[in-house]
């Protein structure tokens, strides 16, 4: 049986946690899978992080898709003190994917699919800000943390780049993926005013949820795509990513950077 895993922010507490509960018994009793389990990680602290990843290892004996989910924007700092975007965005699904990374290659072919947005054409890197303040951007205001989703999302496009030359002859592939504009609670922690001049447009305008998962679903399960890892997808097709997703060294780089600020080192060799 496969098994899959989908990493996506926790927050909301208690009343998040049901809501899950109940969405893993609809899912049991319209698929008629028992199996089904809900395992909570909160991307925004690394404890919880490698908790969820040391639990999982435990009792999970296979993993055959990974996906990171998560979407967050909006104010305010992780647990570890990062701007929430780049934290839960960008920090979060690096940390969970490398702690599951030799499960995925022991149960290969596998796949980590990782959902970024259309928006990382407008992203950009400021390492020197990451290493003082631990912000992509250098304020809250509704902008900046605006800009500071665009540029998690491109980090999710360099993270997927540079973890396919890691994965390179492993028998696990990774892509990335815009879904689509989709009507989804991606706004949930902006300002009531936001969210006011917001949903209106949003059901009229953007996907459902069942349509902002078909690539997604591509990525995750269509055979024939595997010579396209570390590409990005949109569409359900391979599609060609902003410039500064196409940079190596930019990409090369923020995986350094990243391990530094997770306290993860890879041990594993690129194959260049």
């Amino acid at each position: 049986m496969h098994k899959f895993c989908e990493a996506e922010g926790e927050d909301g507490g208690c009343d998040r946690e049901q809501h899950w509960h109940r969405q893993v018994f609809d899912i049991r009793k319209e698929s008629g899978n028992s199996q089904v389990v809900f395992m909570p990680v909160d991307l925004a602290s690394f404890k919880s992080v490698r908790s969820f990843a040391e639990t999982f290892l435990k009792t999970e004996p296979r993993l055959d898709i990974l996906i990171n989910n998560a979407g967050m924007m909006g104010p305010g700092r992780t647990e570890d003190g990062f701007d929430m975007a780049f934290g839960v965005n960008h920090l979060g699904h690096f940390l969970l994917t490398n702690l599951l990374l030799e499960r995925l290659k022991q149960c290969s072919p596998s796949r980590v699919v990782t959902v970024s947005s259309l928006l990382h054409h407008l992203g950009r890197i400021d390492f020197s800000l990451l290493g003082s303040t631990k912000d992509s951007e250098s304020g809250q205001s509704p902008w900046q943390n605006f800009q500071a989703y665009c540029n998690s999302k491109l980090c999710n496009v360099l993270f997927t780049r540079e973890l396919a030359n890691h994965l390179e002859g492993s028998g696990v592939t990774c892509f990335t993926l815009h879904p689509g504009v989709v009507y989804t609670e991606l706004c949930r922690n902006i300002s009531w005013w936001q969210q006011l001049l917001m949903i209106p447009i949003a059901k009229l305008f953007f996907l459902d949820t069942d349509g902002g998962s078909q690539t997604t679903l591509h990525c995750s399960l269509q055979d024939g795509i595997e010579s396209f890892s570390g590409r990005y997808f949109s569409n359900c097709g391979v599609q060609h990513m902003g410039v500064r997703g196409r940079d190596d060294s930019l990409a090369k780089k923020l995986w350094e950077v990243s391990e530094r600020l997770t306290g993860f080192h890879t041990r594993v060799s690129l194959n260049r």
